[in-house]
């Protein structure tokens, strides 16, 4: 199977910690953090990536190179600009050697069961089967909401402060789903999620609560390097 990693943003957020290198390659334990997202996949039998790249893209090939190094088969997707989670998933998907692929955030490491992701799409018969997790405050993010696997409810506000369910960024889209996504800059979230909803494409998933964390702000990225260092993250 193949994932498509999103590395493309700016990483503005913690360019106060780390502004000489793409935010997915900032080093944890002298380890870029890429590295720890490529061993996850590779736990989960997941060997060829295609590394949507812009900021600084070129780091991360240099880095990688055709990731034979690394146990995997790697190629790069660059933007030229922005395109935004969607459109950068339609740009990568023109290196896609398959019917399918996981897609997720290379700033993100999200402990799933890939295998059982790829399992529930084909039994529910889905156009794109993806990941929530488990908050103690929806009314922080937009909430989503699954019945019977079945996504009903994307990127919900509330202003009650309650637990319940949020995305979660990892993904299995078919290529028939992703060609529909215009080319240029497009969100997945924003705009191709509730767009799909509204048009009755079968989307759904399954509730993940495995290790979550996103570095994209220096309290997060230090966190998951203290992870790291008392092993509660062991490489």
């Amino acid at each position: 199977m193949q994932a498509i990693l999103l590395a493309g943003g700016l990483g503005t957020r913690l360019r106060s910690v780390i502004n000489d290198r793409p935010k997915p390659m900032a080093p944890i334990q002298g380890k870029p953090f890429l590295q720890y997202v490529i061993r996850e996949l590779l736990s989960n039998g997941i060997d060829d990536v295609i590394f949507a790249v812009g900021y600084r893209g070129s780091d991360v090939e240099e880095f990688f190179g055709d990731g034979s190094a690394f146990g995997i088969r790697a190629s790069y997707a660059y933007e030229e600009e922005l395109l935004g989670t969607a459109g950068a998933i339609r740009n990568a998907s023109r290196l896609m050697n398959g019917g399918e692929a996981f897609v997720l955030n290379a700033d993100t490491l999200f402990r799933i069961d890939y295998r059982a992701l790829a399992a529930l799409k084909r039994e529910k018969g889905l156009d794109m089967a993806m990941v929530l997790r488990r908050v103690e405050d929806v009314s922080r993010y937009g909430e989503a909401v699954l019945e019977n696997n079945i996504l009903t409810a994307f990127n919900e506000k509330s202003e009650e402060a309650r637990p319940g369910t949020i995305n979660g960024g990892i993904y299995l889209m078919g290529r028939e789903l992703i060609d529909e996504i215009p080319e240029g800059k497009v969100s997945l979230e924003n705009e191709m999620i509730p767009r799909w909803l509204a048009s009755h494409r079968r989307i759904g998933g399954m509730v993940g609560d495995g290790y979550f964390i996103d570095i994209g702000v220096p309290d997060d990225y230090f966190r998951f390097s203290g992870d790291v260092e008392k092993g509660a993250v062991k490489w």
